[in-house]
């Protein structure tokens, strides 16, 4: 059974964490309650993705917080992370998941109630469903969904989710009442002058929606 917590996903991005890097904005946002740290690194090429990763690794050892590589499975595999995100115009789940092997944690991006009805739960072991609001960080992204849209879509998928797009401590409530399991922040933690503190924030929140 993989063990893994959806609650506070942080998706490290390296231009909003340039100014403390990103092996340094995970360390604080882990020590302030982040559940899962995934490397997004789109332009960073598979050998700095290794890299970065292979630093990630070692201060989350011994946190209980797993690591996830978004899209490059090479990165993922040589890394020996937790999991590996894809999203629907990366490689299908189905040829991911010979790649990886049967133990590693495989996440796949979903916009719409067809691609989320569509999931197979043998292959894929959580959706990320967004986006939930416009959001600079990522500008091909779909048409936003709110959070009515999101309670369609985790209806939908078989599988746990997560919620992605824009989103803030401020959403948590929204986030749960929709029924997914947890929600993904970048520009909520990435590139704060407080990594801990906001993340503190942010896992509070949770708590309290969640209680």
């Amino acid at each position: 059974m993989k063990r893994f917590d959806l609650s506070l996903y942080l998706v490290l991005d390296p231009d909003l964490c340039a100014g403390i890097g990103m092996v340094e904005t995970a360390r604080l946002a882990v020590a302030g309650g982040a559940t899962m740290v995934q490397l997004r690194d789109k332009h960073g090429g598979t050998a700095r993705m290794i890299e970065t990763g292979l630093a990630l690794k070692e201060i989350l050892k011994g946190t209980g917080a797993s690591l996830v590589i978004n899209d490059d499975v090479e990165a993922a595999i040589a890394i020996g992370a937790d999991g590996l995100h894809i999203g629907q115009d990366d490689m299908g789940p189905a040829a991911a998941r010979a790649m990886i092997g049967p133990d590693m944690i495989l996440g796949l991006s979903v916009e719409t109630e067809a691609l989320a009805g569509a999931i197979d739960a043998e292959i894929v072991d959580y959706a990320g469903i967004g986006p939930v609001f416009a959001t600079p960080t990522k500008t091909d992204h779909k048409q936003p969904i709110g959070f009515d849209g999101l309670a369609k879509l985790v209806k939908a998928a078989p599988v746990p989710t997560v919620a992605i797009g824009g989103l803030k401590s401020e959403h948590a409530g929204s986030v749960f009442a929709a029924g997914a399991d947890g929600l993904a922040v970048v520009s909520a933690i990435c590139g704060t002058s407080d990594p801990r503190a906001a993340t503190v924030r942010i896992a509070e929140e949770i708590r309290k929606v969640r209680q």
